[in-house]
C-alpha cells in the first residue's frame, strides 16, 4: 500500500544528514527482520538492538521502581486514604495501569519506534487533525518524561537526606543541599547512559536480581520484626487529614499518588529501535513488568501497612525526614543501623531507576527530533560513536539541572511534578486508548501481515494482540482508567487551598499546552507533518 504524501513529508534531505552514523552501527546486535520492519514503518534503523527480553525485563523493571516507589509515594495515600486507602488505591490502580499498558503493547506491536504514542496518534487519527493531534501528543510525551527525570533526581536527593537525618538528628537539610545531590545523581545517570547500548542493557540485566533480592531483603526484616496491625484496620481504616468534606473525595484525591509507583514501565517502548525481536519482545515486556512490578508492589504495600505501628510518627516523619518509611523501617527492627541498611537497599534502586528515565527521555527527545518536532532537531538528532544519541541526553540533563533550582525557591512546586508527569503521560495513553478503540470497532485494522507496509490507510495488527471481544472490553476499561486518573491528578492535596500548598501540575500542564498550540499555529505546521518518512 502506498503512504500518503499527506503524512509524510517528501524531502531531499533529512535531519540525520548531519547525524554521526558508525558505518559498524548495524552489525553490531542488529536483526535484519527488525530492521526491515523499521524500514517498512519510514524510519532508517541507526540505533544498536542490544537490548533482549531479560534485559529490557529488567530496564524496566528498574525505571518502574515499584515496590520501592510505593514506599515512597504512600504518603500522599495515608494523607489522603489511610492504610486501606492506599492498599485499596494501588489495587485500582495496578487493575488500571495493567489494561493501558496492554493497549501499548498492541500498538507496539503493531508499530515498534521510539517515538512510541505521538507515531501511533499520527496512523490512527483521522486525516483531518492527524498531523495536530501527533504534535500535542509528542510534546506531552516529551514533557512527561522530562518531568520523571527531575521527579526521580528529586526523589533520590530527599531520600537520601532522610536518610541521613534518621542516622543524624540533628543534620537539618537545606535546599541548597537538594539541588548539588540532584545534579549527582544526574551526573551518574547521564554517565551510564553515554557508555553503549550493550553495557546499559548489562547493567539493567544485573539491576533486575538486585531488585527482586532487595525485595525480600526489605520485606522479610520489616515484617518478621515489627508488631502487626489488626487487617480490620489494614484493610477498612481510612484517613481524611485533607481536610475535604467527604472520606470518597479524600481518598481520590491521594488516588493519583499511589499510581507514581506504577509509571514508567512503557519505557521500553521508547527503546524499540535498540531491542531485538521488538514487535514482540516489547508488549510482553510491558505485561511482564506490570506484573512482577505490580505484585511485588502491592506485597510491600499491604506489609507496610501492617507494620505501621506508629501513625503520628509516620506522619512526623514527613516533615523531618521526606518519607514515612523511613520511621515504619526504624520503628520496625528497632535499630537506626538496620533502618539504614534497609533504606540504602531502597537508595540504590532509585539511583539505578534514574539510568532507565534518562535512557527514555532521551530517546523520546531524539525522535520528536528526528521528525523536527523541537527546536534545534538538527543538533539533537546526532549520534555519537555508539550510535547513542548524545546530544538529547546531554539536553536531558541541561534541563533537569534548570528545573532542580526550583526547589531553591519552593520544594512543593517541584514535587507537583510527578502530577506533571501523570497528567502528560496519561493524556497521551487517552488519546491513544480512544484512538485505538474507534479503529477497531469501525475494522481498520487488518491481521498480521508481515509483508505488508503500517500506515494510516493501511492498518495492521501486529503479531501480539488481544482476541476480541477481550481486546475491545480491555480498551474501553482503559480509556475510563485514564480519564478517572487524568481528572483527579490535578487536584491539591489540602483544603483550604493556599498558593502553598496547590497542586501547581495544572498551571504547567495548561501552558504546555498552550504553548503547543500556539507554537503549532504560528510556526510548526509549516514545518511539522508527523513522523517523516525516511525510506
Amino acid at each position: 500500500m502506498p503512504i500518503k504524501d499527506d503524512f509524510e513529508l517528501q524531502t531531499t534531505t533529512s535531519p540525520f544528514d548531519n547525524a554521526i552514523i558508525p558505518i559498524s552501527s548495524r552489525t553490531i546486535g542488529g536483526s535484519t527482520r527488525d530492521d526491515d520492519q523499521l524500514r517498512r514503518l519510514g524510519k532508517r534503523p541507526l540505533l544498536n538492538r542490544g537490548f533482549g527480553f531479560m534485559s529490557i525485563l529488567g530496564f524496566s523493571c528498574s525505571a518502574l521502581l515499584s515496590w520501592e516507589g510505593i514506599l515512597v509515594t504512600s504518603i500522599s495515600g495515608l494523607l489522603n486514604g489511610g492504610p486501606a486507602g492506599v492498599v485499596w488505591g494501588f489495587l485500582i490502580n495496578w487493575i488500571g495501569t495493567i489494561s493501558v499498558y496492554t493497549v501499548l503493547g498492541e500498538l507496539a506491536s503493531s508499530a515498534p519506534t521510539a517515538g512510541g504514542q505521538y507515531h501511533w496518534v499520527a496512523m490512527m487519527a483521522p486525516k483531518s487533525s492527524r498531523v495536530f493531534l501527533s504534535y500535542m501528543t509528542a510534546w506531552m510525551t516529551t514533557l512527561a518524561w522530562q518531568a520523571l527525570a527531575v521527579s526521580v533526581g528529586y526523589i533520590i536527593a530527599t531520600m537520601l537526606q532522610g536518610i541521613i537525618v534518621l542516622t543524624n538528628p540533628s543534620y537539618v537539610p537545606e535546599n541548597w543541599h537538594t539541588v548539588l545531590i540532584i545534579w549527582a545523581a544526574t551526573l551518574f545517570a547521564v554517565m551510564v547512559n553515554s557508555t553503549t547500548s550493550r553495557a546499559i542493557a548489562k547493567f539493567e540485566g544485573a539491576i533486575l536480581i538486585l531488585h527482586l533480592a532487595g525485595f525480600f531483603g526489605v520485606l522479610v526484616p520489616m515484617v518478621y520484626f515489627a508488631p502487626h496491625n489488626d487487617p480490620k484496620m489494614v484493610f477498612t481504616t481510612f484517613f481524611n487529614t485533607g481536610g475535604w468534606s467527604t472520606q470518597g473525595l479524600s481518598f481520590f484525591v491521594g488516588f493519583p499518588a499511589i499510581a507514581g509507583s506504577l509509571l514508567g514501565a512503557d519505557c521500553a517502548v521508547h527503546m524499540s529501535e535498540e531491542i531485538q525481536s521488538a514487535a514482540l519482545v516489547v508488549p510482553r515486556a510491558l505485561l511482564f513488568t506490570i506484573l512482577i512490578n505490580g505484585s511485588l508492589a502491592f506485597a510491600m504495600a499491604i506489609a507496610l501497612m501492617f507494620c505501621l505501628s506508629d501513625v503520628d510518627a509516620a506522619m512526623e516523619a514527613a516533615t523531618t525526614m521526606f518519607y514515612p518509611f523511613l520511621e515504619i523501617f526504624y520503628s520496625s527492627v528497632g535499630s537506626i543501623t538496620g533502618a539504614c541498611i534497609m533504606a540504602c537497599v531502597v537508595f540504590v534502586m532509585a539511583v539505578a531507576s534514574s539510568v532507565g528515565v534518562y535512557a527514555s527521555a532521551s530517546r523520546m527527545m531524539w525522535s520528536f527530533s528526528r521528525d523536527r518536532g523541537l527546536p534545534f532537531d538538527r543538533h539533537l538528532v546526532k549520534l555519537n560513536k555508539s550510535a547513542l544519541p548524545v546530544n538529547a541526553i546531554l539536553t536531558t540533563l541541561a534541563i533537569t539541572v534548570l528545573l532542580s533550582l526550583i526547589v531553591l525557591g519552593s520544594a512543593i512546586a517541584l514535587n507537583a511534578l510527578l502530577s506533571l508527569a501523570i497528567a502528560a503521560l496519561f493524556s497521551s495513553y487517552l488519546l491513544v486508548c480512544g484512538l485505538l478503540l474507534w479503529r477497531r470497532t469501525t475494522g481498520a485494522f487488518q491481521p498480521y501481515d508481515s509483508s505488508e507496509i503500517m500506515a494510516p490507510d493501511n492498518l495492521i495488527w501486529g503479531p501480539w494482540k488481544l482476541p476480541e471481544p477481550l481486546g475491545v472490553f480491555n480498551n474501553v476499561v482503559a480509556c475510563l482508567y485514564s480519564i478517572l486518573l487524568l481528572f483527579w491528578s490535578f487536584w491539591p492535596q489540602t483544603t483550604p487551598t493556599t498558593p502553598e500548598n496547590a497542586n501547581w501540575s495544572i498551571l504547567v500542564w495548561g501552558a504546555v499546552v498552550i504553548f503547543s498550540i500556539v507554537w503549532y499555529m504560528v510556526r510548526a505546521r509549516h514545518y511539522f507533518t508527523g513522523p517523516i518518512r525516511e525510506v
